[in-house]
């Protein structure tokens, strides 16, 4: 990835998490946290991967976040200086979850052998 890139995946996190905050009215969105954002090379895509709070409400709040892509792609627009604002995907991020359920496992594996 080049640096060029990184940069740019970087500048979207902050911002796009700093509009979502103060800007999105919407209701469903004010509990998301942005991950990671992966930016094709051409700049024509960006993956935005998200979390929520509430696990039960990912759903509601993936549907609001795709109506309100134009508008947080539009207040990108201002703030980041390219010549194309990538189309926005948002995707929700199972890598927390994964992670809990290994550190789960692992807590579990430790308690067998303490009790062994």
């Amino acid at each position: 990835m080049s640096i060029k890139i990184d940069r740019i995946n970087h500048s979207m996190i902050r911002e796009i998490s700093y509009i979502l905050e103060t800007e999105v009215k919407d209701q469903h969105i004010k509990f998301v946290t942005i991950t990671d954002v992966k930016v094709t090379n051409d700049l024509s895509f960006a993956k935005v991967y998200f979390t929520v709070l509430d696990d039960t409400k990912k759903i509601e709040t993936l549907k609001a976040l795709k109506q309100a892509s134009g508008f947080i792609r539009s207040k990108l627009c201002e703030r980041i200086d390219i010549r194309h604002m990538p189309e926005l995907e948002f995707i929700y991020d199972e890598s927390i979850a994964y992670g809990k359920l290994i550190e789960d496992k692992i807590k579990e594996i430790h308690e067998k052998e303490i009790e062994e």
